[in-house]
């Protein structure tokens, strides 16, 4: 390395002493502002060091880290002509002399995305403050989307994600908001693989309940689906019990049911936009292939799992096929689908709603409660209580400006 690049203001050494600039520009966004800065910072022959700008609602806030100008009177000089150049330009200027950079980011540094619909100032009051406590300090705030919920990612430094975790966990169900922690880092950025429930998560309906309409026993499968929730059966026991119930029912009933079935809102957008990430995205089901299947070609699928309804002479025979797809058996097919798609399990996102998916949600890297029941959500990293599927998204830092720049250059017409 030669003398000037050790003696470089950027290099480690010695960047701590180096004088520098803060030069702030507030006022109306307008075309050419930042180029025009910068052409008069050029005049005194400085390097910039750090550049922030933001814009909301048509207001700039413009910032530049810039090192201090050599010469007697170098500084004054640089102060008058950038304050004449923001005068002209209708915009305000304040230069706040220093040394050194930035001071370096904390150790432990997270991503929390904070779900609001609407997202209220005492609720952000709430989150902003409990960060604080537990140590944090918010190096940056950045918009994620405006609707059809407002998405706002904070970039955490100086507290371990697991405990911010858990301080903010609390508060946002208090709050009616939802917030995602997530270690920052490559990882983040890496191809991941999703994998879904399907009943009440990627659709809105549970599906043995629009095969029991047609059977004309939904009060009994009804019945059945409340012993199960009160503990007296377990998942395996229910699913035996409701299926023979759909015994001799005829198997062109199948079409009826995929009919009948309603993807989520967003399903299709989450799935859609995940795909061109180059993500992976599968579905594990405690219903049946009969339906998932479908679901697999329909929304472009790598994989899905489920039940299978065994059928003779045309009809159900009430009773299933193969492996049951229960609690446990959805966790090993997460695990199954991380193998095939080369994916660590710590970079494998698991959603669903039901106790059911405990075990695949805790297995995963991270586990998404969407509108879950209140023991899921407490045990699942993060919660999602609005009605929107594609919201995950919003969780793995994806802005709503990107999902729909790329579905109009794909020529899709939201909503999904």
């Amino acid at each position: 390395m030669n003398d000037a690049s050790q003696n470089s203001p950027g290099s480690a050494a010695d960047a701590a002493d180096v004088p520098t600039l803060l030069v702030k520009i507030f006022g109306k966004d307008r075309p050419g502002t930042t180029a025009g800065l910068f052409d008069t910072l050029a005049g005194y022959g400085v390097d910039v060091v750090d550049i922030e700008q933001v814009v909301t609602r048509g207001r700039m806030v413009l910032c530049a880290l810039v090192t201090a100008p050599n010469g007697p009177g170098a500084e004054g000089g640089l102060r008058a002509t950038v304050h004449s150049w923001a005068e002209a330009a209708q915009m305000q200027a304040e230069i706040i002399s220093g040394t050194g950079d930035n001071r370096p980011r904390g150790a432990g540094r997270s991503h929390v995305t904070v779900l609001g619909h609407p997202l209220t100032a005492a609720s952000t009051a709430a989150i902003t403050a409990l960060i604080t406590e537990a140590g944090g300090n918010i190096d940056r705030i950045f918009r994620l989307a405006k609707y059809p919920v407002t998405a706002v990612e904070f970039a955490v430094s100086g507290a371990d994600p697991a405990d911010l975790r858990s301080a903010l966990a609390p508060a946002a169900a208090a709050r009616g908001v939802d917030v995602a922690v997530m270690p920052a880092g490559l990882q983040r950025r890496a191809q991941r693989l999703v994998v879904m429930d399907v009943d009440s998560t990627v659709i809105q309906d549970e599906v043995i309940e629009l095969f029991a309409a047609h059977a004309g026993c939904e009060a009994e499968v009804a019945e059945v689906t409340a012993a199960a929730m009160r503990g007296e059966l377990d998942f395996e026991q229910s699913l035996h019990a409701r299926v023979a119930l759909l015994a001799g029912l005829d198997v062109s009933v199948v079409d009826k049911v995929r009919a009948e079935v309603r993807l989520t809102p967003g399903a299709r957008t989450l799935v859609r936009t995940l795909k061109r990430l180059g993500y992976q995205v599968g579905i594990v089901s405690g219903g049946f292939t009969q339906v998932t299947d479908e679901l697999k070609e329909q929304l472009g699928l790598d994989f899905a799992a489920a039940n299978t309804l065994e059928v003779a002479d045309g009809r159900f025979t009430g009773r299933v096929t193969g492996p049951i797809v229960d609690r446990a058996g959805k966790a090993r097919l997460l695990h199954a689908f991380a193998e095939q798609a080369g994916v660590p399990l710590s970079q494998t996102v698991a959603i669903g709603d039901g106790a059911n998916d405990l075990d695949m949600l805790n297995a995963a890297g991270l586990g998404v409660a969407f509108n879950a029941k209140p023991v899921v959500r407490q045990a699942a990293d993060t919660a999602v209580n609005v009605p929107f599927l594609d919201t995950v998204l919003y969780l793995l830092g994806i802005t709503r400006e990107e999902v729909e720049a790329a579905d109009e250059v794909d020529g899709v017409t939201p909503p999904d």
